[in-house]
């Protein structure tokens, strides 16, 4: 049985290969996060949470997505974690089983904002009025089919 020729599909999102590495990564990350492995001044005392590790379909290059605890100190944070890189690439070449460990690239995660701001509208008085007058639709249906009783 002759098999298909792999042929990747555009715009289907990221592989499971893909989604496993990225998930290695970050949990290798957020590790040496946590155990304060780093040297760096500014990242001294500071938590950091590894959200989310996107990595390229040639495995090569990988964005990590990481947020200070409270979201205070943003750019210093992310140039220490950019001028580490290299460490934390050799690190991450120790512990995943690649033929070459990726180019490790820091991004503020912006997606804790995001859920702030929807959280903010879903509480807005607006929303709110909008789904009381959806509450003040047709009564439900209790079962009666309509005949009289008597």
């Amino acid at each position: 049985m002759a098999r298909k020729p792999h042929r990747p599909e555009t715009g289907s999102g990221p592989s499971q290969r893909q989604l496993r590495v990225g998930e290695e990564i970050r949990h290798i990350l957020a590790g040496i996060l946590m155990r304060g492995e780093l040297r760096d001044p500014a990242l001294a005392g500071v938590s950091v949470t590894v959200s989310e590790v996107r990595i390229s379909p040639d495995l090569k290059n990988a964005t990590a997505f990481v947020m200070p605890l409270g979201g205070a100190q943003i750019e210093p944070v992310l140039d220490a974690l950019n001028r580490t890189s290299p460490y934390l690439r050799s690190q991450v070449a120790k512990l995943l089983q690649l033929r070459h460990a990726p180019v490790l690239n820091f991004v503020a995660d912006r997606s804790f904002d995001e859920a702030h701001h929807i959280e903010e509208i879903l509480r807005s008085e607006k929303v709110a009025r909008d789904l009381r007058h959806a509450g003040d639709g047709p009564e439900p249906d209790d079962g009666d089919d309509g005949e009289a009783k008597g």
